[in-house]
């Protein structure tokens, strides 16, 4: 008996010799779904670890804390926390091809943990409430501007040198200001940090779901959700750090 699939003619309602390429669409989409699940629950475990090891470092106050005790003693500690984060951020980008993904992994989460210890500090200058309702407002900008990122058919590619630039340019105006101490220009440098920061998140999102299509089913997979996490850690830290200057409110 002749199978019925192989005699149905198409007509209306019906797509001929489409099923695999349909199904193939759908595995690749369920793919890309799990691929930006597992970036996203690195990243949120990441901010995570940082919040919670940032509010032990800081339990306290000034006199009774880590941190506190730290700066209070003038120890060379603190520049050590100041810069290891980027220590780290320059093992994972360099070192990224030699590194397993085990150790790549544990790089991650040490980096994690060494960036609470060195913004332990804004919990000695910032209220609690303050700090609490700039996370939330930082949580909420970053998850729509992400979620643009991922949705519009719009080619956001272009952003990326502009915003490299502007990364280099407050990079340069923080470390002028270092100097100068100038209020104003702090507040000049945290708005444009906040535009900055917004634009890589979408820009990252983007990037992260094309890069799906040349790392799907290759040894680098597990590495690249790492490091899309990374990036997608680094926009929301640094988004929240330099709001926190607006929404702040001192102690």
């Amino acid at each position: 008996m002749t199978d019925w699939k192989e005699t149905q003619r198409p007509g209306f309602g019906t797509t001929p010799h489409v099923g695999g390429a349909v199904d193939a669409r759908a595995d690749y989409d369920e793919g890309l779904r799990s691929y930006m699940l597992s970036i996203y629950n690195y990243m949120a475990s990441g901010v995570l670890l940082t919040g919670i090891v940032a509010l032990l470092f800081s339990w306290g106050g000034m006199d009774g804390s880590i941190i506190g005790s730290l700066y209070q003693s003038g120890s060379p500690l603190i520049w050590v926390l100041k810069f290891a984060p980027l220590a780290f951020i320059l093992a994972m980008s360099f070192g990224l091809h030699k590194m397993s993904q085990t150790t790549l992994q544990m790089v991650f989460w040490a980096f994690a943990i060494v960036m609470g210890m060195s913004m332990s500090t804004i919990f000695l200058v910032f209220t609690s409430q303050s700090i609490a309702t700039t996370f939330f407002a930082t949580a909420g900008a970053f998850a729509g501007l992400s979620l643009w990122g991922y949705t519009t058919k719009k080619d956001i590619s272009g952003w990326g040198s502009f915003l490299i630039m502007g990364v280099i340019g407050l990079i340069i105006a923080m470390v002028v200001n270092f100097f100068l101490q100038s209020e104003a220009m702090a507040f000049v440098i945290s708005g444009i940090g906040v535009l900055v920061f917004a634009g890589l998140t979408a820009y990252d999102t983007q990037m992260l779901k094309n890069q799906y299509a040349y790392v799907q089913g290759t040894d680098f997979m597990g590495k690249a959700i790492i490091m899309g996490a990374t990036n997608l850690y680094l926009d929301f830290v640094n988004m929240f750090m330099f709001l926190l200057q607006f929404l702040g409110s001192r102690e």
